[in-house]
């Protein structure tokens, strides 16, 4: 008896990890970089704004407009682009990129008043 537990809770362990074999996520720890700039519709940069990326990673661009992130998950990921406070422009809608794990990707985000 006891030994077919022994045999049970095996063979269940080894089911559990067969399945967190997915395919479909992207190997632990695969990321890669994203950066770009934001500007205006008159392709002036818009220093300030802040850039948010799948809600939890957040920058502010610089003079320039540029930002950059050194660790973002590869996949499909969303971003916003917030105007600076006090700023006509417009924040933008909720935006999807696709982030190989070999290729940085850069942005240009355009903000309209």
């Amino acid at each position: 008896m006891k030994r077919a537990r022994l045999i049970i809770g095996a063979l269940l362990t080894i089911a559990v990890l067969a399945g967190c074999n997915d395919s479909a996520l992207p190997p632990g720890g695969t990321y890669q970089s994203v950066s770009g700039v934001v500007v205006d519709t008159a392709n002036k940069p818009i220093p300030g704004a802040t850039v948010t990326v799948d809600v939890v990673l957040t920058t502010t661009t610089d003079a320039n407009g540029k930002f950059s992130f050194d660790k973002v998950p590869v996949g499909d990921f969303s971003y916003v682009v917030t105007p600076p406070a006090g700023s006509s422009y417009k924040r933008t809608e909720s935006q999807t990129a696709h982030l190989l794990p070999d290729k940085p990707l850069t942005l240009t985000v355009t903000l309209s008043p």
